[in-house]
């Protein structure tokens, strides 16, 4: 993680349709295994992160309902059979509230959809792998269990001590900062989605378990979208092929991924990605020991050349995996990199699982249009350098919630675009200066072998851990020193010229 991850501060207004143009986003994996050694790191970011650290907008808002139509697809259908047809900015009339559909059942969606339902806004929930196990880190900060009331044991794992392992196998121990009640946590996709998904559906969000197909946008204001989806339910009859239905909705959110079917009818345009690849193994119990409470984080040209490969622990196995942006083709390759590197401490693993998913690079050209906006991964919210992603989808899908229940006063007034940008402007300038300051640790430090020697050595700073922490376990800038800053600064230009100007050190053994 970069020294100054939470910052917060004012970005740059967006353009029309919701582009980003303050900083690229993120590659890899939610984890913060890259977040704990960045953050504090580029002493060189140092003072242009703390000026980015600016005042935070806090807005309060409630949420509320509405009344869809859902029908089975058995004759051509368009938007002249809308049944309701009010201008934005319009009062919805009497006993109709305000209906949105979230595409996507992941933490952004499930979060969205939970945050709209609880206010008693009429909304649906559209996910075909109820059993999707992304392949991602796992791993949350401490704030987000008590942020989005979280049962402690949906958490496998509380690691309070992780590894750091240069490309010469050089190993730094992180977490001699943290307090007895601190603890990164460590989760498995599938059983924290469902949970979401589940308290979403128990607070009055519908859950389909469908495949969206796409969507008929309006052609005039306040005309309903008109979404098509294969319904999956036992119910639905054959459940292989499911049954085509229509769902007529005023909003639509989409939270459905790096290759959102959203984004495409919307054309918010394309993106880099990165490729995340993960196997889980189960490891002898002597050596699922070592990692009851610890993740590893390795670096180098051998196990990835733009970002890092990771060993996290969960319930009873660990995840061995790795992720690449300018390499998709030689990811076979890094990953088996990272199982050479973590070999004398995985030996004997059975692989049970392997898992492999595009990562949105950047956020995406567009993320409004009209009544339609994008969270979560879908809208390119996963960090750089860090590859953090899970929490950041979730906020956005609340905070999106949030933007639109208050636009609609509870669901009886209809919104349109000018509505939502609202929310692309809170996120860029809460959000904003932290993508920019992770980007820059990237170039700075994921570059070369040299640089990452001296990402891990810069690890070892007290100072580091500590902002590290702070700013990663409660998304916020703490205890920032200015004097410890301009020193960090100091060392890390020091430590980047030694080891840009030394012979390379000889690879180590692990222990």
């Amino acid at each position: 993680m970069a020294a100054f991850v939470a910052v917060s501060g004012s970005a740059p207004n967006t353009a029309l349709r919701g582009a980003l143009h303050t900083a690229p986003q993120v590659p890899a994996p939610s984890a913060p295994a890259a977040s704990l050694a960045a953050k504090g790191v580029l002493g060189v970011a140092a003072v242009g992160a703390a000026v980015a650290a600016g005042t935070r907008r806090k807005h309060r808002s409630a949420l509320t309902g509405g009344a869809a139509t859902v029908t089975k697809l058995s004759k051509p259908r368009s938007l002249a059979d809308a049944k309701v047809v009010v201008c934005a900015g319009a009062m919805l009339p009497e006993g109709r509230k305000l209906r949105v559909a979230v595409i996507g059942g992941g933490p952004a969606g499930a979060s969205t959809a939970d945050a709209l339902a609880q206010e008693g806004i009429e909304t649906y929930l559209i996910e075909r792998k109820l059993d999707n196990c992304k392949p991602c880190g796992g791993a949350i900060p401490l704030c987000m269990i008590d942020e989005f009331g979280l049962p402690k044991d949906i958490v496998d794992r509380q690691v309070r001590k992780m590894t750091m392992i240069s490309p010469t196998n050089k190993e730094v121990q992180i977490g001699q900062t943290l307090k007895d009640d601190e603890f990164i946590g460590m989760v498995r996709r599938e059983v924290l989605d469902d949970f979401l998904r589940q308290r979403a559906k128990k607070n009055g969000a519908t859950l389909i378990n469908g495949l969206f197909m796409g969507m008929t946008i309006p052609q005039n204001k306040g005309e309903s979208y008109l979404l098509t989806y294969n319904d999956y339910a036992e119910e639905a009859g054959n459940a292989r092929k499911g049954e085509k239905k229509t769902l007529e909705v005023d909003v639509v959110v989409g939270a459905d991924g790096a290759n959102s079917r959203v984004a495409k009818d919307i054309e918010a345009g394309d993106y880099e990605y990165a490729i995340a690849f993960q196997e889980r193994m189960r490891i002898p119990e002597n050596k699922m020991d070592y990692y009851k409470d610890r993740a590893e984080m390795y670096v180098g040209d051998d196990v990835s050349p733009d970002f890092y490969a990771w060993v996290f622990p969960k319930c009873d196995h660990v995840a061995v995996g790795t992720g690449t942006v300018i390499d998709k083709k030689g990811i076979q390759r890094y990953q088996q990199g990272i199982r050479d590197r973590a070999a004398v401490r995985i030996d004997g693993g059975e692989i049970i699982r392997v898992e492999a998913h595009p990562i949105p690079e950047h956020p995406r050209p567009w993320r409004v249009k009209d009544r339609a906006i994008l969270v979560g991964d879908a809208a390119g919210y996963v960090t750089k350098c860090s590859g953090e992603g899970i929490y950041f989808a979730a906020k956005s899908g609340r905070m999106c919630a949030e933007t639109i229940v208050k636009k609609s006063k509870n669901g009886v007034r209809m919104i349109d675009q000018a509505d939502l940008m609202e929310h692309i402007r809170e996120w860029d300038s809460k959000y904003g200066p932290t993508y920019l300051v992770l980007d820059l640790l990237q170039k700075v430090f994921y570059t070369s072998d040299a640089a990452r020697e001296s990402f891990v050595e810069l690890c070892e700073e007290e100072y580091v851990q500590k902002v590290t922490f702070d700013s990663y376990l409660y998304k916020t800038v703490q205890g920032n020193d200015p004097m410890g800053d301009l020193k960090l600064g100091w060392k890390t230009l020091s430590s980047l010229y030694k080891n840009n100007n030394s012979e390379p050190e000889p690879m180590r053994t692990l222990a």
